[in-house]
């Protein structure tokens, strides 16, 4: 079997398809994208396809002219193979462009080699050790404050953890006002739900050190499921504090891209939940290392999916065979997927299979998920350009959104 073909489809809401295709007729897909910068990881995964073809890396020309040069051809099969070239064969390497081209290329080889196989992907990484998963609901949009009227509804509909975000902008000295206004909402949404739904509150990069411990503190009464980037990834060195200031699990990860990137992290010590991003940390090869070295560190894993279907479905193969893994993100009725949701690009709509909580683990071959290829052509005539919004401070300095 050989690979014969890439070709990349941007479609509504904010999300980039991948389709490759073989010279046996089976066919992969894959979710690379980053949120807001679709057009450019496209343009990284055909920089990828035409990456080292047989001459110096350094003298790679006319790129989209001679495009697939190092794909088009080789056995799919090979992708730890494959991901290597793909990621050291390049001088620069690492971050969201060129790990989320990756990603997408690498869940459609498995998509391939488990459809060629007729196995699901789980099956080809020594078989799954559970059945389903926990899930939970994003509540409401960029607001807290418009959020608390939708937990009962979510909770209704079965679920039994949900996420929002903790605080509007913060400045990062800000005031006690902020700190009351975000702790109202968590308490109105626990008053709402009772005490045994979980609750993942997201400061989203938002909050900084002098602020988040504060937060971070005053939302403890609230027994939550985790606090989720209480600082950026890249102030980590804040988390022992943090953590010395609150027993509640931290969680973070959407934000790291490799292995390489969660070593500190994990090395640390001050992490208790990890969410890589398996269409931004390298797919599904590179997710599954991840995973493996969290679990060595007792840290669990909940990966990071406000996507499409690809993407969920790929999740769902390392969340069956990560011990570790305890619940899964996922973008059903999220506030983005307003031109189209997941179910919309797929044929089999009851692979997602939601019940009392939980999704079942896909049991089809390859990803588990019969693309609408007709559907996907169709929308992806009219594509995105997704733009997350810009928020600036009462001051007039940008704020983190």
């Amino acid at each position: 079997m050989k690979i014969t073909k890439l070709t990349t489809y941007i479609v509504p809401p904010r999300w980039l398809f991948l389709k490759i295709e073989t010279d046996e007729g089976v066919v992969g897909w894959g979710e690379p994208v980053v949120e807001g910068r679709a057009l450019t990881v496209e343009a990284a995964v055909h920089e990828l396809s035409d990456y080292l073809v047989g001459r110096d890396p350094f003298l790679i020309e006319d790129h989209w002219n001679v495009l697939y040069r190092y794909l088009v051809g080789r056995d799919p099969f090979l992708i730890e193979d494959h991901w290597n070239v793909l990621y050291r064969g390049g001088f620069y390497r690492g971050g969201a462009i060129h790990m989320s081209a990756l990603a997408g290329i690498d869940q459609a080889l498995w998509d391939i080699k488990g459809k060629a196989l007729g196995q699901p992907v789980h099956s080809l990484l020594g078989g799954q050790c559970r059945d389903k998963i926990k899930v939970y609901s994003w509540i409401g949009g960029d607001r807290p404050s418009d959020v608390a009227n939708n937990a009962r509804d979510v909770v209704a509909r079965g679920f039994k953890a949900i996420k929002l975000n903790g605080c509007e902008e913060m400045q990062i000295v800000d005031t006690n006002e902020k700190i009351d206004r975000a702790v109202e909402t968590i308490g109105t949404i626990r008053d709402a739900i009772g005490p045994n739904i979980g609750i993942g509150v997201d400061f989203h990069g938002r909050v900084h050190r002098p602020m988040a411990k504060v937060l971070a503190k005053e939302l403890e009464q609230f027994k939550l499921m985790f606090i989720e980037e209480p600082v950026l990834s890249e102030n980590r060195e804040a988390l022992r504090e943090i953590a010395n200031h609150c027993s509640t699990p931290i969680a973070l990860g959407e934000r790291l891209y490799s292995r390489w990137d969660f070593k500190s992290v994990l090395s640390d010590g001050f992490v208790d939940i990890i969410q890589p991003d398996l269409s931004h940390a390298g797919g599904i090869t590179e997710c599954r290392k991840i995973a493996a070295m969290a679990e060595a560190y007792d840290v669990a894993l909940a990966p990071h999916c406000p996507l499409g279907p690809i993407a969920l479905a790929a999740c769902l193969q390392v969340d069956a065979v990560s011990y570790n893994a305890f619940i899964q993100e996922q973008s059903l009725g999220i506030h983005y997927n307003e031109a189209n949701d997941i179910l919309d690009y797929i044929s089999n709509k009851d692979v997602f299979a939601y019940e009392d909580g939980f999704v079942s683990i896909p049991q089809g071959p390859g990803l588990g998920i019969e693309v609408d290829e007709a559907y996907v052509m169709e929308r992806a005539k009219e594509g995105h350009r997704w733009r997350n919004p810009v928020w600036r401070h009462s001051d007039g300095s940008v704020a983190e959104w």
